[in-house]
């Protein structure tokens, strides 16, 4: 379940708390969510897109969490080379990122959006 293998990997690569649904306590300000939002399977290689949510108290806070999503997720390339080195994932790229914040709720969340080949 490609699910579980991202969350293992930010987990273990992030200080802040990964979750798969969002936590109710609400005492937790800081935290990223991921969710697939779409898979495909061809040949026996499987694809999926997935959503990361970078959730903070504060605008910065969220685009700062997002910036080091989009590290754990990708890599620099010289010091640290992402899930695709470190996971069965053998590709992972970046689709796009972006304010997400929720003007219902006034939460501030950043969204990036990654490609996976598995």
């Amino acid at each position: 379940m490609i699910e579980k293998t991202i969350r293992t990997y930010l987990k273990g690569v992030l200080s802040t708390p990964v979750e798969v649904v969002k936590p109710t306590d609400q005492g937790i300000t800081e935290f990223v969510l991921i969710e697939k939002t779409g898979s495909s399977r061809e040949n026996y290689i499987n694809r999926a897109r997935f959503a990361i949510q970078s959730y903070s108290d504060t605008l910065y806070g969220a685009m700062s969490l997002n910036e080091a999503v989009k590290d754990a997720m990708l890599g620099d390339g010289v010091t640290t080379f992402g899930i695709a080195y470190s996971c069965n994932v053998a590709k992972c790229s970046l689709n796009s990122d972006y304010n997400y914040t929720d003007t219902t709720t006034k939460q501030y969340r950043y969204q990036a959006v990654f490609d996976l080949v598995y």
